[in-house]
Protein backbone atom coordinates (compact mmCIF):
# COMPACT_ATOMS: atom_id res chain seq x y z
CA UNK A 1 0.00 0.00 0.00
CA UNK A 2 1.38 3.41 -0.99
CA UNK A 3 0.69 6.64 0.83
CA UNK A 4 1.01 9.92 -1.01
CA UNK A 5 1.23 13.38 0.39
CA UNK A 6 -1.76 15.19 -1.07
CA UNK A 7 -2.59 18.34 0.87
CA UNK A 8 -6.08 19.52 0.11
CA UNK A 9 -6.79 22.90 -1.53
CA UNK A 10 -8.34 24.24 1.67
CA UNK A 11 -5.22 23.42 3.66
CA UNK A 12 -2.97 25.03 1.06
CA UNK A 13 -5.09 28.19 1.05
CA UNK A 14 -5.04 28.35 4.86
CA UNK A 15 -1.25 27.91 5.03
CA UNK A 16 -0.75 30.46 2.25
CA UNK A 17 -2.91 33.05 4.00
CA UNK A 18 -1.14 32.47 7.33
CA UNK A 19 2.24 32.83 5.62
CA UNK A 20 1.16 36.06 3.90
CA UNK A 21 0.01 37.48 7.24
CA UNK A 22 3.39 36.66 8.80
CA UNK A 23 5.23 38.18 5.82
CA UNK A 24 3.14 41.34 6.13
CA UNK A 25 3.91 41.61 9.85
CA UNK A 26 7.64 41.12 9.23
CA UNK A 27 7.58 43.76 6.47
CA UNK A 28 5.67 46.18 8.71
CA UNK A 29 8.38 45.71 11.35
CA UNK A 30 10.91 47.07 8.84
CA UNK A 31 12.59 43.76 7.94
CA UNK A 32 12.26 44.07 4.17
CA UNK A 33 14.95 41.54 3.26
CA UNK A 34 13.58 38.88 5.60
CA UNK A 35 10.04 39.52 4.38
CA UNK A 36 11.20 39.12 0.77
CA UNK A 37 12.96 35.86 1.59
CA UNK A 38 9.88 34.48 3.33
CA UNK A 39 7.69 35.57 0.41
CA UNK A 40 9.91 33.71 -2.06
CA UNK A 41 9.86 30.59 0.12
CA UNK A 42 6.06 30.81 0.39
CA UNK A 43 5.74 31.05 -3.39
CA UNK A 44 8.04 28.06 -3.83
CA UNK A 45 6.05 26.08 -1.26
CA UNK A 46 2.79 26.87 -3.08
CA UNK A 47 4.28 25.73 -6.39
CA UNK A 48 5.93 22.56 -5.02
CA UNK A 49 2.89 21.35 -3.08
CA UNK A 50 0.40 22.11 -5.85
CA UNK A 51 2.23 20.98 -9.01
CA UNK A 52 2.33 17.29 -9.93
CA UNK A 53 5.81 17.37 -11.48
CA UNK A 54 7.39 18.63 -8.24
CA UNK A 55 6.04 15.75 -6.19
CA UNK A 56 9.53 14.40 -5.25
CA UNK A 57 10.54 17.76 -3.79
CA UNK A 58 7.71 17.82 -1.26
CA UNK A 59 9.69 15.76 1.24
CA UNK A 60 12.88 17.79 0.83
CA UNK A 61 11.37 21.26 0.82
CA UNK A 62 10.88 21.71 4.64
CA UNK A 63 14.57 21.08 5.25
CA UNK A 64 15.60 23.31 2.35
CA UNK A 65 13.30 26.11 3.55
CA UNK A 66 14.69 25.88 7.10
CA UNK A 67 18.25 26.04 5.73
CA UNK A 68 17.37 29.10 3.65
CA UNK A 69 15.81 30.96 6.60
CA UNK A 70 18.17 29.97 9.42
CA UNK A 71 21.47 29.48 7.55
CA UNK A 72 21.56 31.21 4.18
CA UNK A 73 19.57 34.32 5.14
CA UNK A 74 21.66 35.21 8.26
CA UNK A 75 24.83 34.69 6.22
CA UNK A 76 23.64 36.90 3.34
CA UNK A 77 22.30 39.50 5.78
CA UNK A 78 25.63 39.64 7.62
CA UNK A 79 27.47 40.05 4.32
CA UNK A 80 25.10 42.86 3.34
CA UNK A 81 25.71 44.70 6.63
CA UNK A 82 29.45 44.54 5.88
CA UNK A 83 28.89 46.93 2.97
CA UNK A 84 27.24 49.60 5.16
CA UNK A 85 28.29 52.05 7.87
CA UNK A 86 25.95 50.38 10.40
CA UNK A 87 27.14 51.34 13.91
CA UNK A 88 25.90 52.78 17.17
CA UNK A 89 26.03 56.22 15.55
CA UNK A 90 24.28 55.07 12.38
CA UNK A 91 21.55 52.76 13.63
CA UNK A 92 18.49 54.03 11.78
CA UNK A 93 17.50 53.84 8.16
CA UNK A 94 17.28 57.15 6.33
CA UNK A 95 13.45 57.58 6.50
CA UNK A 96 13.40 56.84 10.23
CA UNK A 97 16.27 59.25 10.92
CA UNK A 98 14.44 61.94 8.94
CA UNK A 99 11.22 61.28 10.85
CA UNK A 100 13.16 61.58 14.12
CA UNK A 101 14.04 65.20 13.26
CA UNK A 102 10.55 65.96 12.00
CA UNK A 103 9.07 64.71 15.29
CA UNK A 104 11.14 67.13 17.37
CA UNK A 105 9.15 70.03 18.78
CA UNK A 106 9.81 73.29 20.60
CA UNK A 107 7.70 75.71 22.59
CA UNK A 108 6.82 78.00 19.75
CA UNK A 109 4.06 80.33 18.71
CA UNK A 110 2.76 82.39 21.59
CA UNK A 111 4.16 79.87 24.08
CA UNK A 112 0.73 79.73 25.69
CA UNK A 113 -0.04 77.33 28.49
CA UNK A 114 -3.50 76.00 29.26
CA UNK A 115 -4.75 74.69 32.58
CA UNK A 116 -6.61 71.43 32.30
CA UNK A 117 -8.88 69.31 34.41
CA UNK A 118 -9.78 65.66 33.99
CA UNK A 119 -13.42 64.67 34.26
CA UNK A 120 -14.84 61.17 34.54
CA UNK A 121 -17.51 60.26 31.99
CA UNK A 122 -18.64 56.76 32.89
CA UNK A 123 -15.71 54.38 32.46
CA UNK A 124 -13.95 56.97 30.26
CA UNK A 125 -12.70 60.54 30.67
CA UNK A 126 -12.93 64.00 29.12
CA UNK A 127 -10.33 66.78 29.15
CA UNK A 128 -11.21 70.41 29.76
CA UNK A 129 -8.72 73.16 28.87
CA UNK A 130 -9.00 76.86 29.65
CA UNK A 131 -6.74 79.80 28.83
CA UNK A 132 -4.86 81.86 31.37
CA UNK A 133 -7.71 84.35 31.79
CA UNK A 134 -10.31 81.58 32.15
CA UNK A 135 -12.20 83.37 29.42
CA UNK A 136 -12.33 80.45 27.01
CA UNK A 137 -12.54 76.71 27.55
CA UNK A 138 -12.40 73.63 25.35
CA UNK A 139 -13.36 70.03 25.94
CA UNK A 140 -12.40 66.74 24.32
CA UNK A 141 -14.42 63.74 23.31
CA UNK A 142 -14.54 60.64 25.47
CA UNK A 143 -11.09 59.14 26.03
CA UNK A 144 -10.32 55.68 27.39
CA UNK A 145 -6.80 56.64 28.57
CA UNK A 146 -5.89 52.96 28.63
CA UNK A 147 -2.77 52.89 26.40
CA UNK A 148 0.37 54.92 25.82
CA UNK A 149 0.00 54.83 22.03
CA UNK A 150 0.40 58.38 20.63
CA UNK A 151 -3.00 59.90 19.84
CA UNK A 152 -3.98 63.27 18.39
CA UNK A 153 -7.20 64.73 19.86
CA UNK A 154 -9.16 67.71 18.54
CA UNK A 155 -10.92 69.84 21.12
CA UNK A 156 -14.13 71.84 20.73
CA UNK A 157 -15.23 75.02 22.51
CA UNK A 158 -17.13 74.06 25.62
CA UNK A 159 -20.12 76.14 24.63
CA UNK A 160 -20.52 74.41 21.29
CA UNK A 161 -20.04 70.95 22.78
CA UNK A 162 -22.93 71.50 25.21
CA UNK A 163 -21.56 68.85 27.54
CA UNK A 164 -22.30 68.81 31.23
CA UNK A 165 -19.08 67.94 33.01
CA UNK A 166 -18.96 66.59 36.52
CA UNK A 167 -16.53 67.50 39.25
CA UNK A 168 -12.81 67.44 38.25
CA UNK A 169 -11.04 64.22 39.07
CA UNK A 170 -8.68 64.38 42.05
CA UNK A 171 -4.94 64.78 41.55
CA UNK A 172 -4.24 61.13 42.35
CA UNK A 173 -6.35 60.14 39.31
CA UNK A 174 -4.36 62.50 37.10
CA UNK A 175 -1.11 61.02 38.42
CA UNK A 176 -2.41 57.49 37.80
CA UNK A 177 -3.22 58.42 34.17
CA UNK A 178 -0.14 60.60 33.64
CA UNK A 179 1.58 58.31 31.09
CA UNK A 180 -1.65 58.02 29.12
CA UNK A 181 -2.09 61.80 29.14
CA UNK A 182 1.51 62.32 28.01
CA UNK A 183 0.75 60.27 24.90
CA UNK A 184 -1.93 62.77 23.83
CA UNK A 185 -1.40 65.64 21.40
CA UNK A 186 -4.20 68.21 21.57
CA UNK A 187 -5.25 70.62 18.86
CA UNK A 188 -7.46 73.68 19.38
CA UNK A 189 -9.80 74.78 16.60
CA UNK A 190 -8.26 77.44 14.35
CA UNK A 191 -4.80 76.94 15.84
CA UNK A 192 -1.94 74.99 14.19
CA UNK A 193 0.01 74.63 17.42
CA UNK A 194 0.16 71.27 19.11
CA UNK A 195 -0.49 70.99 22.82
CA UNK A 196 1.29 68.42 24.95
CA UNK A 197 1.26 67.78 28.69
CA UNK A 198 3.86 69.99 30.38
CA UNK A 199 2.74 69.57 33.99
CA UNK A 200 0.25 67.81 36.20
CA UNK A 201 -2.25 70.61 35.66
CA UNK A 202 -1.35 72.14 32.29
CA UNK A 203 -0.78 71.60 28.57
CA UNK A 204 1.63 73.75 26.58
CA UNK A 205 1.84 74.79 22.94
CA UNK A 206 4.63 73.27 20.85
CA UNK A 207 5.52 73.40 17.16
CA UNK A 208 7.61 71.13 14.93
CA UNK A 209 11.25 72.10 15.21
CA UNK A 210 12.12 71.10 11.65
CA UNK A 211 10.31 71.60 8.38
CA UNK A 212 11.15 69.54 5.31
CA UNK A 213 11.96 71.48 2.14
CA UNK A 214 11.31 70.33 -1.39
CA UNK A 215 14.99 69.47 -1.96
CA UNK A 216 15.07 67.11 1.06
CA UNK A 217 16.81 69.53 3.43
CA UNK A 218 15.40 70.37 6.86
CA UNK A 219 14.83 73.92 8.08
CA UNK A 220 15.14 74.62 11.80
CA UNK A 221 12.14 76.86 12.49
CA UNK A 222 13.65 78.14 15.71
CA UNK A 223 17.17 79.09 14.55
CA UNK A 224 16.51 79.01 10.77
CA UNK A 225 19.55 76.78 10.31
CA UNK A 226 19.51 74.39 7.36
CA UNK A 227 20.29 70.68 7.61
CA UNK A 228 21.23 68.61 4.56
CA UNK A 229 21.56 64.81 4.43
CA UNK A 230 25.06 63.63 3.53
CA UNK A 231 24.61 60.28 1.81
CA UNK A 232 28.34 59.57 2.08
CA UNK A 233 28.79 60.05 5.84
CA UNK A 234 25.27 59.01 6.88
CA UNK A 235 24.47 62.17 8.88
CA UNK A 236 22.39 65.30 8.59
CA UNK A 237 24.92 68.15 8.54
CA UNK A 238 24.70 71.88 9.07
CA UNK A 239 26.15 74.35 6.61
CA UNK A 240 29.22 74.52 8.87
CA UNK A 241 29.75 70.76 8.54
CA UNK A 242 28.50 69.81 12.01
CA UNK A 243 27.01 66.32 12.13
CA UNK A 244 23.76 65.82 14.05
CA UNK A 245 22.62 62.62 15.69
CA UNK A 246 21.06 60.25 14.95
CA UNK A 247 22.90 59.12 11.86
CA UNK A 248 21.48 56.80 9.25
CA UNK A 249 22.72 53.79 7.32
CA UNK A 250 24.31 54.24 3.91
CA UNK A 251 26.25 51.94 1.63
CA UNK A 252 30.04 52.30 1.87
CA UNK A 253 31.05 49.66 -0.67
CA UNK A 254 34.29 47.87 0.16
CA UNK A 255 35.39 50.48 2.71
CA UNK A 256 35.05 48.13 5.72
CA UNK A 257 37.10 45.44 3.99
CA UNK A 258 39.73 48.00 3.04
CA UNK A 259 39.97 49.09 6.68
CA UNK A 260 40.65 45.51 7.77
CA UNK A 261 43.68 45.15 5.50
CA UNK A 262 44.91 48.73 5.01
CA UNK A 263 44.13 50.63 8.23
CA UNK A 264 47.08 50.09 10.58
CA UNK A 265 44.82 50.26 13.64
CA UNK A 266 42.94 47.17 12.40
CA UNK A 267 45.49 45.39 10.21
CA UNK A 268 48.17 44.78 12.84
CA UNK A 269 45.93 43.22 15.53
CA UNK A 270 43.97 41.37 12.83
CA UNK A 271 47.06 39.63 11.48
CA UNK A 272 48.36 38.71 14.94
CA UNK A 273 44.98 37.44 16.07
CA UNK A 274 44.55 35.45 12.86
CA UNK A 275 47.90 33.70 13.37
CA UNK A 276 47.03 32.88 16.99
CA UNK A 277 43.57 31.64 15.94
CA UNK A 278 45.08 29.18 13.47
CA UNK A 279 47.73 28.04 15.98
CA UNK A 280 45.15 27.69 18.77
CA UNK A 281 42.77 25.66 16.59
CA UNK A 282 45.51 23.42 15.21
CA UNK A 283 47.15 22.74 18.60
CA UNK A 284 43.79 22.08 20.24
CA UNK A 285 42.84 19.54 17.58
CA UNK A 286 46.30 17.92 17.67
CA UNK A 287 46.57 17.58 21.46
CA UNK A 288 42.90 16.69 21.91
CA UNK A 289 43.04 14.01 19.20
CA UNK A 290 46.38 12.67 20.45
CA UNK A 291 45.19 12.40 24.04
CA UNK A 292 41.84 10.91 23.06
CA UNK A 293 43.54 8.41 20.73
CA UNK A 294 46.06 7.43 23.40
CA UNK A 295 43.32 6.77 25.96
CA UNK A 296 41.24 4.85 23.40
CA UNK A 297 44.20 2.59 22.59
CA UNK A 298 44.92 2.16 26.29
CA UNK A 299 41.33 1.15 27.05
CA UNK A 300 41.46 -1.34 24.20
CA UNK A 301 44.14 -3.25 26.14
CA UNK A 302 42.52 -6.48 27.33
CA UNK A 303 44.70 -6.81 30.43
CA UNK A 304 43.60 -3.44 31.83
CA UNK A 305 41.22 -3.85 34.78
CA UNK A 306 38.29 -1.52 35.59
CA UNK A 307 38.25 -0.13 32.04
CA UNK A 308 34.57 0.76 32.29
CA UNK A 309 35.14 2.84 35.42
CA UNK A 310 38.11 4.67 33.92
CA UNK A 311 36.22 5.35 30.70
CA UNK A 312 33.27 6.75 32.61
CA UNK A 313 35.44 9.04 34.76
CA UNK A 314 37.38 10.33 31.76
CA UNK A 315 34.16 11.01 29.85
CA UNK A 316 32.80 13.28 32.59
CA UNK A 317 34.45 16.49 31.25
CA UNK A 318 32.32 16.07 28.11
CA UNK A 319 29.15 15.31 30.09
CA UNK A 320 29.42 18.44 32.26
CA UNK A 321 28.18 21.62 30.51
CA UNK A 322 31.15 23.42 29.00
CA UNK A 323 30.49 26.82 30.53
CA UNK A 324 30.49 25.30 34.04
CA UNK A 325 33.85 23.62 33.44
CA UNK A 326 35.30 26.85 32.05
CA UNK A 327 34.19 28.85 35.08
CA UNK A 328 35.57 26.17 37.41
CA UNK A 329 38.93 26.36 35.65
CA UNK A 330 38.83 30.14 35.88
CA UNK A 331 38.71 29.77 39.63
CA UNK A 332 41.39 27.05 39.69
CA UNK A 333 43.79 29.27 37.70
CA UNK A 334 43.17 32.36 39.84
CA UNK A 335 46.52 34.06 40.42
CA UNK A 336 46.09 34.56 44.15
CA UNK A 337 43.55 32.06 45.44
CA UNK A 338 43.38 29.35 42.79
CA UNK A 339 44.21 25.78 43.83
CA UNK A 340 46.68 25.37 40.96
CA UNK A 341 48.83 28.28 42.12
CA UNK A 342 48.53 27.21 45.76
CA UNK A 343 49.92 23.76 44.85
CA UNK A 344 52.69 25.22 42.66
CA UNK A 345 53.62 27.67 45.39
CA UNK A 346 53.80 24.90 47.99
CA UNK A 347 55.89 22.58 45.76
CA UNK A 348 58.12 24.96 43.80
CA UNK A 349 57.58 28.39 45.34
CA UNK A 350 56.11 29.91 42.15
CA UNK A 351 52.76 31.55 41.43
CA UNK A 352 52.38 31.99 37.65
CA UNK A 353 50.39 34.98 36.44
CA UNK A 354 48.03 32.99 34.25
CA UNK A 355 45.76 35.89 33.29
CA UNK A 356 48.26 38.72 32.88
CA UNK A 357 51.13 36.98 31.07
CA UNK A 358 50.28 36.50 27.35
CA UNK A 359 52.17 33.21 26.96
CA UNK A 360 50.74 31.69 30.13
CA UNK A 361 47.23 32.86 29.22
CA UNK A 362 47.52 31.08 25.87
CA UNK A 363 48.84 27.94 27.54
CA UNK A 364 45.93 28.05 29.99
CA UNK A 365 43.46 28.29 27.10
CA UNK A 366 45.01 25.25 25.43
CA UNK A 367 44.95 23.24 28.65
CA UNK A 368 41.30 23.98 29.31
CA UNK A 369 40.22 23.44 25.71
CA UNK A 370 42.06 20.13 25.41
CA UNK A 371 40.43 19.03 28.68
CA UNK A 372 37.00 19.88 27.26
CA UNK A 373 37.62 18.24 23.88
CA UNK A 374 39.57 15.03 24.45
CA UNK A 375 36.58 12.91 25.69
CA UNK A 376 34.84 13.33 22.35
CA UNK A 377 37.94 12.18 20.48
CA UNK A 378 38.37 9.31 22.94
CA UNK A 379 34.85 8.02 22.28
CA UNK A 380 35.18 8.36 18.50
CA UNK A 381 38.58 6.66 18.43
CA UNK A 382 37.30 3.86 20.67
CA UNK A 383 34.52 3.13 18.21
CA UNK A 384 36.89 3.20 15.25
CA UNK A 385 39.37 0.89 16.98
CA UNK A 386 36.59 -1.58 17.77
CA UNK A 387 35.83 -1.74 14.05
CA UNK A 388 39.38 -2.88 13.17
CA UNK A 389 39.45 -6.67 12.54
CA UNK A 390 41.20 -8.54 15.37
CA UNK A 391 42.88 -10.77 12.77
CA UNK A 392 45.28 -7.96 11.91
CA UNK A 393 46.57 -7.73 15.46
CA UNK A 394 46.83 -11.51 15.72
CA UNK A 395 48.91 -11.66 12.56
CA UNK A 396 51.07 -8.83 13.86
CA UNK A 397 51.62 -10.69 17.13
CA UNK A 398 52.68 -13.82 15.22
CA UNK A 399 55.19 -11.68 13.32
CA UNK A 400 56.60 -10.47 16.64
CA UNK A 401 55.50 -6.83 16.33
CA UNK A 402 55.23 -4.69 19.45
CA UNK A 403 52.59 -2.17 20.60
CA UNK A 404 54.21 0.78 18.82
CA UNK A 405 54.40 -1.12 15.55
CA UNK A 406 50.75 -2.12 15.88
CA UNK A 407 49.76 1.48 16.50
CA UNK A 408 51.72 3.11 13.68
CA UNK A 409 51.22 0.34 11.11
CA UNK A 410 47.67 -0.82 11.85
CA UNK A 411 45.68 1.36 14.23
CA UNK A 412 46.67 4.85 13.11
CA UNK A 413 46.36 4.32 9.33
CA UNK A 414 42.97 2.61 9.66
CA UNK A 415 41.35 5.21 11.96
CA UNK A 416 42.98 8.33 10.54
CA UNK A 417 40.97 8.41 7.30
CA UNK A 418 37.49 8.19 8.90
CA UNK A 419 38.71 10.54 11.65
CA UNK A 420 39.86 13.26 9.24
CA UNK A 421 36.42 14.84 8.61
CA UNK A 422 35.90 15.07 12.37
CA UNK A 423 39.31 16.70 12.80
CA UNK A 424 38.41 19.25 10.12
CA UNK A 425 35.08 20.02 11.80
CA UNK A 426 36.83 20.28 15.19
CA UNK A 427 39.31 22.73 13.67
CA UNK A 428 36.46 24.85 12.27
CA UNK A 429 34.65 24.76 15.64
CA UNK A 430 37.71 25.86 17.60
CA UNK A 431 38.42 28.54 15.01
CA UNK A 432 35.19 30.16 16.27
CA UNK A 433 35.28 29.04 19.92
CA UNK A 434 33.81 32.22 21.35
CA UNK A 435 32.48 30.78 24.61
CA UNK A 436 35.90 29.66 25.87
CA UNK A 437 37.53 33.04 25.24
CA UNK A 438 34.60 35.04 26.57
CA UNK A 439 34.27 33.14 29.85
CA UNK A 440 37.93 32.41 30.61
CA UNK A 441 40.05 35.40 29.53
CA UNK A 442 37.77 37.82 27.71
CA UNK A 443 40.58 38.12 25.14
CA UNK A 444 42.94 39.69 27.67
CA UNK A 445 45.67 40.67 28.33
CA UNK A 446 45.11 43.39 25.75
CA UNK A 447 47.62 44.62 23.21
CA UNK A 448 49.20 47.84 24.39
CA UNK A 449 50.03 49.20 20.94
CA UNK A 450 46.54 49.25 19.39
CA UNK A 451 43.72 51.77 19.51
CA UNK A 452 40.99 49.15 19.01
CA UNK A 453 39.88 46.57 21.58
CA UNK A 454 42.09 43.55 20.88
CA UNK A 455 43.82 41.07 23.18
CA UNK A 456 46.60 38.54 22.96
CA UNK A 457 44.21 35.65 23.60
CA UNK A 458 41.45 36.92 21.32
CA UNK A 459 40.31 34.71 18.49
CA UNK A 460 38.96 36.37 15.38
CA UNK A 461 35.40 35.72 16.53
CA UNK A 462 35.92 37.33 19.96
CA UNK A 463 37.86 40.19 18.32
CA UNK A 464 34.84 40.75 16.08
CA UNK A 465 32.51 40.69 19.09
CA UNK A 466 34.58 43.28 20.93
CA UNK A 467 34.58 45.60 17.93
CA UNK A 468 30.84 45.20 17.46
CA UNK A 469 29.64 45.41 21.06
CA UNK A 470 32.41 46.65 23.35
CA UNK A 471 34.12 49.34 21.29
CA UNK A 472 32.86 52.85 21.95
CA UNK A 473 31.74 53.08 18.34
CA UNK A 474 30.07 49.68 18.15
CA UNK A 475 30.97 49.29 14.48
CA UNK A 476 28.54 46.63 13.34
CA UNK A 477 29.35 47.07 9.66
CA UNK A 478 33.05 46.52 10.27
CA UNK A 479 32.31 43.52 12.50
CA UNK A 480 30.10 42.04 9.77
CA UNK A 481 32.93 42.48 7.27
CA UNK A 482 35.35 40.69 9.63
CA UNK A 483 32.78 37.91 10.12
CA UNK A 484 32.55 37.49 6.35
CA UNK A 485 36.34 37.29 6.12
CA UNK A 486 36.38 34.68 8.92
CA UNK A 487 33.76 32.64 7.06
CA UNK A 488 35.83 32.77 3.88
CA UNK A 489 39.00 31.79 5.76
CA UNK A 490 37.41 28.82 7.52
CA UNK A 491 35.82 27.66 4.27
CA UNK A 492 39.13 27.97 2.41
CA UNK A 493 41.11 26.15 5.12
CA UNK A 494 38.52 23.37 5.28
CA UNK A 495 38.52 22.97 1.49
CA UNK A 496 42.33 22.80 1.43
CA UNK A 497 42.33 20.20 4.19
CA UNK A 498 39.69 18.15 2.39
CA UNK A 499 41.67 18.46 -0.84
CA UNK A 500 44.85 17.19 0.82
CA UNK A 501 42.87 14.37 2.40
CA UNK A 502 41.50 13.35 -1.02
CA UNK A 503 45.00 13.48 -2.55
CA UNK A 504 46.50 11.34 0.23
CA UNK A 505 43.63 8.87 -0.12
CA UNK A 506 44.19 8.61 -3.90
CA UNK A 507 47.96 8.12 -3.40
CA UNK A 508 47.37 5.34 -0.85
CA UNK A 509 45.39 3.45 -3.43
Amino acid sequence: MKFRLRPGPALLVFVLLAALVIVTMVYAAGQTLLAGTMLVITALALWIYSAARTYAWRYLFPGIAAALIFVVFPMVYTMAIGFTNYSSRNLLEFPRATQYFLDEVFHGGDGASYAFTLHEDGPEFRLRLEDADAARAWVSGRLALATTTPLEVKLEPQGQAAIALGEPAPLKTVIARQKNLQALTLRLPGNDSKLVMTGLRQFGAVQPLYKRNADGSLLNQQTHALLRPNMSSGFYETEAGERLQPGFQVGVGWANYQRIFTDTAFREPFVRIFVWTVVFSALTVFFGAALGMFLAVLFNWDALRFKGLYRTLLFLPYAVPGFISILVFKGLFNNNFGEINLILDALFGIKPAWFSDPLLAKAMLLIVNVWLGYPYMMVICSGLIKAIPADLYEASAVAGAGPFTNFFRITLPLILKPLTPLLISAFAFNFNNFVLISLLTGGRPDFLDTSVPAGTTDLLVSYTYRIAFQDSGQQFGLAAAISTVIFAMVAAISLVQMRFTRISKDESR
